[in-house]
């Protein structure tokens, strides 16, 4: 089944999602806009925090602007499998990464997970086999040398953010740790399972310093735990449940299928401007667009950003991760169905369907012969743009090297998700590039005027993870709600005229977003 793009694909499943496109602000009648005291664009996992916030904050004046015909942003799920084996499958977001451990925090994702009863399973990262061309070959020698090397490179990060040193890309910073895998393929392999499959970008363009800043601050705060959720409701099921406790049924403050063309904003209130014909005027607005969006310029902004805003926005990086699902004949299983992982070598380019997952086995659904690889950055956007069978030609063909011709059966189903080409995501999360400094992350998340911005991008910590988006819609809603209930004008948030080659470890605060000390060890020491 073809997924050309996931909107057309939530239209199919009754969920009338029209493409969007700028349009003039021209026809529109300011008089009969809605009014409200605050509009939230997006009804992600920021976008419902943030509407829970204002709530428990007593402010229940809002509106929440919804592009799809459904809540849940990028966790999104879908039906998949032959008729009468389907399964729910999640196209987006998967895992509640870090967890717990006593006496540290719990990860409020965990917290939400428990609350509504997800159906989850511990991803064990030992549990892996890994191949070449030629089939079965244990390299995993060369992940144990690049663990050992990325001690190195974490301990050097903590350098350059204590002693205000110039940050550098994480290629380089493995590199001066002596890990250099060069044009071996078992190697790259290797460091893609490390690095790649979980930032979406490669050690080349991500940053050293707060690649390892947001690994720390989630995985030695909390734990190293990576739970993968696989609940018949779908992961959103939490967004939902949240979204249930101050919404009512048909809620009129939920408006789904409502596309944002145009935002006007200033020092009094912003006008939210929507292609069907509609407007809203609100005395403030939470823009929780991801990075994706805000870089495509689908939505236009009256007035421009500032130069200093723009570039905090275009210095950043929305990153692709694309996972092909595959059903074969639940009695045609050619895996070993103790193991969970499965890591492939190509002899010739870095990242080609690297690294697949078995879902039939024990604690996930066994017995669904469901199957899918992961692909992430320039490998997402080539199957992105090319057509089912391709990408179905591709994968069988490197299943039947590492598993032998005669032994992997065609496909019973076959489907993936297109986020690169979703007009509301443009990708699946954000990462922190090479020499982007706090500062400019910082104008990244500052507001202007009375629009705010909100979303895993604009975590400073914990960019790229769902409980990035949680503490960062939790945290703009109190800040709002705070003025609206003092009858106050919103301050300025932090941000950056002039910017500097590196950051002052003063800097390092809650005024640009840093709330948690990413040398905690709970999860580490645990």
């Amino acid at each position: 089944m073809q997924v050309k793009n996931l909107t057309a694909f939530l239209t199919l499943l009754g969920l009338n999602c029209a493409n969007a496109s700028p349009s003039s602000k021209r026809g529109y009648n300011a008089t009969t806009c809605k009014k409200t005291s605050v509009t939230i664009l997006g009804a992600g996992t920021a976008g419902i925090t943030a509407a829970q916030g204002l709530t428990n904050n007593s402010v229940t004046d809002f509106l929440i602007v919804e592009y799809n015909g459904d809540i849940g942003g990028r966790v999104a799920h879908t039906t998949f499998g032959a008729p009468n084996q389907s399964y729910t499958v999640e196209l987006g977001a998967n895992w509640v990464q870090g967890i717990v451990t006593p006496p540290g925090p719990q990860n409020p994702i965990w917290s939400l997970a428990l609350l509504y009863n997800l159906t989850n399973t511990y991803s064990n990262y030992s549990s892996l086999e890994t191949f070449n061309q030629d089939g079965a070959n244990d390299f995993t020698d060369l992940i144990e040398e690049f663990e050992t090397d990325y001690s190195t490179l974490e301990q050097d990060a903590g350098y350059i953010l204590t002693e205000n040193l110039q940050d550098r890309s994480t290629r380089s910073g493995l590199s001066l740790a002596r890990w250099k895998p060069g044009k071996d393929p078992e190697a790259q392999a290797s460091e893609w399972w490390e690095w790649d499959f979980e930032y979406a970008y490669p050690p080349e363009l991500s940053s050293q310093e707060f690649g390892i800043v947001n690994y720390n601050t989630t995985f030695y705060q909390y734990s190293d735990a990576n739970n993968y959720v696989f609940d018949s409701r779908g992961f959103n099921a939490f967004i939902k449940g949240t979204a249930a406790t101050f919404l009512k049924p048909n809620d009129p403050r939920l408006l789904l299928n409502t596309i944002v063309t145009n935002i006007s904003y200033s020092d009094t209130g912003v006008t939210v401007y929507n292609q069907d014909g509609s407007c809203i005027d609100a005395n403030y607005a939470i823009c929780t667009f991801s990075v994706g969006v805000l870089q495509n310029d689908v939505v236009t902004f009256d007035p421009e950003f500032p130069s200093w805003k723009q570039m905090g926005i275009e210095t950043f990086q929305m990153g692709t991760y694309t996972k092909i699902f595959l059903q074969f004949p639940p009695d045609q299983i050619f895996w070993n169905k103790s193991t969970q992982f499965f890591l492939y070598a190509d002899p010739i380019e870095r990242g080609y369907y690297p690294i697949f997952q078995s879902l039939d086995e024990p604690g996930f659904l066994e017995g669904s012969g469901i199957f899918f690889v992961t692909v992430v950055d320039q490998q997402s956007y080539q199957v992105e743009s090319q057509d089912d069978e391709t990408t179905k030609a591709q994968v069988m063909a490197v299943l039947r090297d590492m598993f032998g011709v005669e032994n992997v059966p065609d496909p019973i189903a076959f489907m993936y998700p297109r986020w690169s080409l979703e007009p509301w995501a443009f990708g699946s999360y954000s990462n922190w590039p090479p020499g982007t400094t706090l500062e400019m992350h910082q104008n990244l998340r500052a507001n202007l005027g009375r629009l705010f911005f909100a979303g895993e991008a604009t975590s400073t910590e914990y960019y790229g993870f769902l409980h990035g988006a949680f503490f960062e819609g939790q945290a703009v809603a109190k800040e709002i709600a705070d003025c609206i209930n003092k009858g106050t004008n919103c301050s300025s948030e932090m941000k950056y005229q002039e910017l500097h080659g590196t950051t002052p470890l003063s800097e390092y605060d809650a005024a640009n977003g840093w709330d948690f000390s990413s040398f905690l060890t709970y999860g580490f020491d645990g």
